[in-house]
């Protein structure tokens, strides 16, 4: 957005933001605050030991933990666990964990109206978001609703301490995608654009730390604070292209959500970087490179992280495939979407192309 065309218009959204090391010791003060009694805690499998931890420090505020978060939100999953948070009575759900556990919060929220205290462990920044996606039938529908928006938000770099290395830089890469798209959204505005490219800043500087050294806890502190930044973006404007297409990826193949992410922004951002050069010039800066495309493809390799489709387990013949699935409901995008220009950006993150803007 130029400073010459400066129309737009920006609504806040409401919520609760608690941030620091430590925070997560005043879980029960905050259920107490949205005026609740019986909380719920929600997780994966992998990630019950520190849904205990939460459950203890609830005491007699919690009514136990329900750890069937998976990924994607599938339909049964998320219609199994509204049936037990209501066979407790449960009147508050405490989500720790990254996406798909805060996702399942929502399916949830959303049918039961009961407010979300969110507790990323991740950068996925969904927590920010009044925006669910559940997959039903291999196809995951993503929506906008403010009784899915979480009523408070605890951010505790320490919970992030455990995230791996690895998990660590594609969920980072997931949350500076949001910011990306946010600089070229159709309602951006000033306010969003700053806080995506002190999000991207953030998180570049933070994901490069924690790679150096896993315990450095003030890249982790980066890290979320990115994070937190960059899913505020999400919230606040539309997306586009590279959104659509990742949604298409996980949703009908079922490919890791963070890893996908990583992958097709590099490209998604070469697709765009004639039609939002301003967007481009300021992820390039916060990031510390010439190009913004080349520069997160460059970031993603020096990090570690993977760079080709084919390398996460998706297939050549199902470009195609992926493609008609994109093109059948495409977003609004800043470059227009046209099909020819969508496969090859497909066969380019199919291969693990570095991409030439």
């Amino acid at each position: 957005m130029s400073n010459a065309d400066r129309t737009f218009v920006y609504t806040a959204q409401p919520s609760r933001v608690v941030f620091g090391r430590g925070s997560l010791g005043r879980l029960a003060d905050e259920v107490k605050a949205v005026g609740a009694q019986k909380a719920l805690v929600l997780c994966t499998p992998e990630q019950r030991k520190q849904a205990q931890v939460a459950a203890d420090l609830l005491g007699p505020l919690s009514v136990g933990i329900y750890d069937g978060a998976q990924m994607h939100v599938p339909i049964e999953s998320a219609r199994k666990a509204r049936e037990y948070s209501r066979s407790l009575g449960a009147d508050c759900m405490v989500a720790i964990g990254g996406g798909s556990t805060i996702g399942l919060g929502k399916a949830i929220a959303l049918e039961s109206t009961v407010p979300i205290i969110a507790v990323p462990t991740t950068y996925a920044g969904s927590e920010m978001t009044p925006i669910y996606g559940i997959t039903e039938d291999n196809v995951k529908k993503t929506g906008r609703d403010l009784r899915v928006l979480p009523k408070t938000v605890l951010y505790d770099p320490d919970l992030s301490a455990t995230l791996p290395v690895r998990m660590s830089m594609v969920s980072g890469m997931n949350a500076i995608a949001h910011a990306a798209e946010g600089l070229y959204a159709k309602d951006g505005n000033p306010v969003m654009s700053l806080m995506a490219e002190e999000g991207i800043r953030a998180l570049a500087t933070g994901m490069r730390g924690v790679f150096a050294q896993a315990g450095d806890m003030q890249a982790r502190s980066d890290c979320l604070y990115g994070a937190w930044l960059c899913g505020s973006v999400l919230g606040h404007v539309g997306m586009a292209l590279h959104h659509k297409l990742c949604h298409t990826l996980g949703g009908t193949f079922n490919l890791p959500h963070a890893e996908t992410h990583t992958i097709v922004l590099p490209h998604a951002l070469a697709y765009n970087t004639q039609a939002a050069p301003e967007a481009m010039q300021r992820v390039a800066r916060a990031i510390g490179a010439s190009s913004a495309a080349a520069g997160l493809f460059d970031l993603a390799k020096d990090l570690g992280a993977p760079t080709a489709l084919r390398d996460i387990g998706f297939k050549e013949s199902d470009i195609e495939v992926a493609l008609k699935v994109a093109m059948s409901n495409p977003y609004w995008n800043p470059e227009p979407i046209v099909e020819d220009a969508v496969r090859e950006l497909l066969r380019n993150a199919w291969e693990g192309r570095r991409p030439s803007v």
